[in-house]
């Protein structure tokens, strides 16, 4: 995995600006931290950060090939799966080639058939093209959009980059935020409605679209959209097709010229992931796979079961390594380095993000990176099976509204006057969940629980799961950690979405299909394990930390959010006792203490960068 910038400039000479160029990219170090390189021309400006995961000696970019008379430069920032059936295909159209990583192929392809390549592809990916001759750069990004893309569009300029931190270094793009903006950090965040980039300049592009950007200006497209499809099979062939895609894409994914390993919680997907892992490394002779945890400083004295947390980890992380005999690493995180990482997550986000939720996992990796560098998660496999509660609370079901985020009046009531009439926040997020809604591709003649089931599904893998997959990418890539996920496979993606509610949860199960589908992979025990989510911290000392910060904030009163929420109310929350609930505002994991917590990323983020609010 890498990191990319860059420019096209039609109104001035790119080559008298290289010290921008060094400076956007730069700010991209943490995502590449074994090699810089750029590339410049007087309408076209390209930097890369590089992680080495394949082929490490050669693969330098931004790679540069010449056809016909012609020149092509790319930054890239990805793996592609299939690069060896992709790369044979192409040398049998006489194609040749200089090294042995995936860059060099998904470069080649683009000379083969053009734009085209993207529905060849399997694989994570984003990446920006540069053909000389023509004077066009080509954009695409993942169908799942697991690796990001952001630009900043303006009159004769293109500025994009793998994170906003790159844009904002361009002289050109200022962090200012609107009225979406606002609304997307205080009703909509963490999520992010998809295209949007919170800053006023800058917007993303979504997954499965690629683009041109040349004299006539930026033109956008779809290559890939879910879709909905009759579904013939029966539960026993639909769970053989599920465990056959699934194994296949692990085993793709397993490849690695750098040491490589899987996260483990004990639940159902990671130790699938980990078990095939496991069978394939013997079966091809690849040594011990070693696996990784983490836990909190006395979260077993202070964990309570509850809804969304039903039970602990570690007893069941213990029964996987045991039973598969890896080599396990266990992190321990404690509270002040939890609330110490939380300038760092929001840093890593260029925003506020899952508080402690995504400084625990940017602490995770830092751990991680210290004996591995790419590592397997089973990110997604909830959103696509529907593993989550909401997937069967009626009271979700109907919300009409984004079924993990149902705490949108308390929300609204936390911002101050001025600022609530201003963003309208219940409007913004209703008109955002009705916006999603008219996206489902639904089937003609589908009865009224399947539209219900189906519209659930597409919310969670269009809105929700980008939010997991941000923050998996950037706090693992702030430390220099690759992280796969094979859930996120399109050819996984599309099957599943269109298998009927009544197969998917089998047996009266949520994920029913993927537990049949992997009964001869897993222990019965672990195999219909109650779902947990991510673990968190239960340790009273976290809400106290975060608690009096905020409260020193509020009371110093100098704070550029002051003006933005209802000091009043918050001051009221912050004291009370249900300060510590754990009904969740947010997903299954932010209560209480993450809500205070998520306002001092706020707090930090309006100071660090400078934010201004017009």
């Amino acid at each position: 995995m890498c990191g990319f910038t860059g420019w096209i400039d039609w109104t001035a000479d790119l080559t008298k600006q290289s010290i921008i160029l060094e400076k956007m990219t730069g700010t991209l170090a943490n995502r590449g931290p074994d090699a810089s390189g750029t590339w410049i021309s007087p309408h076209c400006a390209l930097g890369h950060r590089r992680l080495s995961v394949i082929d490490p000696a050669n693969g330098a970019q931004p790679m540069v090939r010449t056809s016909d008379d012609d020149t092509y430069v790319l930054v890239y920032n990805g793996e592609l799966y299939n690069a060896p059936e992709l790369k044979r295909e192409l040398e049998g159209r006489g194609r040749r080639f200089t090294t042995t990583c995936d860059t060099e192929v998904l470069l080649v392809a683009y000379m083969e058939w053009g734009p085209s390549c993207v529905e060849r592809f399997n694989g994570i990916f984003a990446f920006a093209l540069w053909d000389v001759r023509e004077e066009q750069l080509f954009i695409a990004r993942d169908r799942l959009g697991v690796k990001p893309f952001f630009f900043a569009r303006q009159l004769g300029r293109f500025i994009f980059g793998s994170e906003p931190k790159a844009l904002l270094a361009h002289p050109e793009v200022k962090p200012e935020v609107g009225p979406e903006g606002l609304a997307e950090i205080f009703i909509n965040g963490p999520a992010r409605t998809p295209g949007v980039g919170v800053y006023r300049d800058i917007s993303e592009l979504l997954p499965g679209q690629c683009a041109t950007v040349n004299r006539a200006g930026l033109h956008v497209s779809h290559y890939w959209k879910l879709q909905s499809r009759p579904h013939a099979e029966n539960v026993e062939q639909t769970a053989r097709t599920v465990g056959d895609l699934l194994k296949d894409t692990v085993e793709r994914q397993l490849v690695s010229d750098v040491p490589l390993c899987t996260l483990l919680s004990g639940g159902l997907d990671s130790s699938a992931l980990t078990t095939l892992a496991v069978n394939y490394y013997k079966e091809t002779g690849q040594g011990t796979v070693h696996t990784f945890s983490v836990d909190y400083v006395d979260n077993d004295k202070h964990f309570k079961s509850h809804a969304f947390q039903p039970n602990a980890d570690a007893p069941w992380i213990q029964r996987m390594t045991s039973h598969l005999g890896t080599v396990h690493h266990a992190t321990v995180v404690d509270t002040p380095e939890l609330v110490g990482a939380l300038h760092e997550a929001m840093t890593a986000r260029d925003m506020p993000g899952m508080a402690d939720v995504d400084s625990s996992l940017l602490l995770f990796c830092r751990e991680i990176k210290k004996e591995a560098t790419v590592a397997i998660s089973g990110e997604a496999a909830d959103e696509i099976f529907g593993g989550y509660p909401w997937f069967h609370r009626e009271d979700a079901l109907n919300a009409g509204t984004f079924p993990w985020s149902l705490a949108a009046g308390m929300r609204a009531e936390l911002l101050s006057q001025d600022v609530a009439a201003w963003i309208r926040p219940l409007e913004y997020i209703g008109d955002r969940y009705l916006d999603a809604v008219a996206e489902v591709p639904h089937l003609p003649g589908e009865d009224a629980q399947t539209r219900k089931m189906r519209q659930m599904s597409y919310l969670n893998i269009t809105r929700f799961m980008p939010t997991l997959l941000d923050r998996k990418d950037r706090m693992s890539m702030a430390v220099g950690l690759e992280v796969r996920v094979p859930f996120c496979d399109h050819r996984l993606v599309e099957y599943v979405f269109n298998i009927p509610w009544e197969i998917k949860t089998a047996g009266d199960r949520e994920k029913g299909i993927l537990r049949k589908g992997l009964e001869d992979v897993l222990p019965h025990d672990v195999l219909y394990r109650k779902k947990s989510p991510y673990p968190k911290t239960h340790n009273p000392n976290y809400l106290n930390a975060v608690r009096t910060r905020l409260l020193d904030v509020i009371n110093e009163g100098n704070s550029p959010l002051l003006p933005l929420i209802n000091v009043k109310k918050i001051r009221q929350l912050a004291e009370s006792e249900s300060a510590s609930s754990n009904l969740p505002w947010f997903g299954q994991l932010m209560s209480g203490p993450q809500l205070f917590a998520y306002l001092l990323q706020t707090d930090m983020w309006l100071r660090d960068y400078k934010v201004v609010i017009r």
